[in-house]
């Protein structure tokens, strides 16, 4: 009586064990995307600001099979997002299959002691980290190195805190000399990632190559295009204007998106199959180049082919000038009202 009560007993905890399992694995065939690193990458409030991190947008440039989920952080550098908790954060939530984008350089090389690390050591280690923790949930890491600040200045500008840059209006902002050459400010901490992904098998996106070849080709006027660099009355929610070289606005950050969206199926055969291309993308959730369909309508070209998504939400169908030849995408349960 015993020996059935036992085989009974084992039974119901494997029973319980086998549910746990199944509760904890994927519920859908969606392919996740964690993101984590610094301003450059981060979300942003998009009802204060028209800054954006490349990772908000990134949504943009895959289908609906996958879903982005990002964690990058102002002002964070590796050590500093271990530290405080948030990797943990994202490393319990990786699953098998599960990929995830790993960036950061541009605060590692401040200062501060809660944030600096050195690159060949410390950096090195933190990077090393993420990949090793990510792979024993049987996830794949994918490494970048820093994105190019717009650094044409022909003197060395101190910087020792990329997040001030949001305090400084365009008419207090130091007039610097520049030329047209866009200078690195990021030296060894660029080969780190380079560096690890090498030694470890992993993935790796040249960011500050793929951003240096864009902003030195548009050149040092037309690159501020893609910046937090606004004249005084230029942007209605930053009206003292502003002068900052490091964070994108909602332009730039869709631009770069798509070149790193790109680079990374390259890198990473079978995410190519959900890239997606479209011109424009209207969502309300500040990660489209626009909030209305009116909006993206209006920036349409007369006469030139074009495709704008429209991410989520129920929408009026809009009338659109027969000199435009607009074709609509309908995302993530987007839909016409009827």
């Amino acid at each position: 009586m015993r020996r059935n009560l036992l085989k009974q007993t084992i039974g119901s905890v494997m029973a319980i064990v086998a549910c746990c399992l199944l509760l904890s694995a994927k519920t859908d065939n969606k392919v996740r995307i964690f993101t984590i690193g610094d301003s450059t990458m981060a979300n942003k409030e998009y009802l204060k600001t028209p800054e954006r991190g490349w990772g908000m947008v990134l949504t943009c440039f895959f289908d609906d099979d996958v879903v982005i989920d990002n964690h990058a952080v102002n002002g964070r550098s590796s050590k500093s997002f271990i530290d405080q908790g948030r990797w943990q954060k994202v490393i319990d939530q990786v699953q098998t299959g599960d990929y995830v984008f790993i960036q950061f350089g541009h605060n590692d090389e401040k200062p501060q002691p809660d944030r600096h690390t050195d690159p060949g050591s410390t950096f090195d280690d933190n990077l090393r980290k993420f990949v090793n923790e990510t792979r024993a949930k049987g996830g794949i890491p994918v490494l970048f190195n820093a994105v190019v600040r717009r650094n044409f200045v022909v003197e060395v500008v101190k910087n020792d805190d990329d997040e001030k840059l949001r305090n400084i209006d365009a008419k207090d902002s130091p007039i610097v000399v520049e030329d047209d050459t866009l200078r690195d400010t990021h030296g060894a901490y660029l080969d780190s990632p380079r560096n690890v992904a090498r030694e470890m098998g992993c993935a790796f996106v040249d960011a500050n190559r793929i951003t240096h070849d864009l902003e030195q080709t548009m050149g040092r006027e037309e690159s501020k295009r893609l910046h937090m660099w606004f004249a005084p009355g230029e942007e209605p929610l930053v009206p003292n204007g502003r002068r900052d070289n490091t964070h994108y606005n909602i332009y730039g950050a869709h631009v770069v998106a798509r070149l790193l969206a790109s680079a990374i199926c390259d890198e990473v055969k079978p995410l190519g199959k959900h890239l997606v291309n479209y011109d424009l993308a209207v969502a309300t959730d500040g990660t489209g180049d626009y909030f209305t369909i009116e909006e993206a309508l209006d920036a349409v070209p007369v006469g030139k082919k074009t495709t704008i998504q429209i991410l989520g939400g129920d929408w009026p169908k809009p009338v659109v000038d027969k000199s435009k030849k607009v074709k609509f995408v309908l995302r993530k349960g987007a839909k016409w009202k009827k």
